[in-house]
């Protein structure tokens, strides 16, 4: 069962950076976010204005796209910055210390598919779709986070 689907039409990348601040405010140790969509849908935007606004600094945040991960020290959880597309295979995953990561920091996934069944079923999914003029993004959330957006009305 899950609740109900949040949508966002985000114009532009001010638009992104909103959303993202107000989602970052509500995130805690072991909550893990999963980025879908393809190439281009706004995936790592998302990901760098939330650690942006998480840490409260204008820091560098590069894709993980070769690097696989990139971490970040929040005084209150490590911020780790995931992007799987590489992998071609979840046990690949556990070789970067991701299960322990998703219980103690804040987890931003890209590609989570790659997970397979090692998906947490609690995380809150996110659904990015390019367009011609604006990303859409769609909030998939699991019961336990209803209540948490709700409260800074994501």
């Amino acid at each position: 069962m899950s609740a109900p689907d949040l949508q966002f039409t985000l114009p532009t990348e001010d638009d992104t950076a909103h959303v993202a601040a107000r989602l970052a405010r509500i995130l805690r140790p072991g909550d893990t976010v999963l980025l879908h969509g393809d190439i281009g849908a706004g995936k790592t935007s998302f990901a760098r204005a939330l650690i942006r606004a998480r840490l409260g600094r204008m820091e560098d945040v590069p894709s993980p796209t070769f690097t696989l991960v990139q971490t970040y020290e929040d005084p209150k959880a490590d911020i780790w910055h995931l992007d799987l597309y590489r992998l071609s295979d979840p046990d690949e995953a556990v070789e970067l210390g991701l299960d322990a990561a998703m219980r103690d920091a804040i987890c931003l996934i890209e590609w989570p598919d790659r997970l397979a069944e090692m998906a947490p079923p609690s995380a809150l999914n996110l659904y990015f779709e390019a367009g011609d003029t604006h990303h859409t993004l769609r909030i998939a959330a699991h019961p336990a986070w209803t209540a948490r957006l709700a409260a800074q009305h994501v």
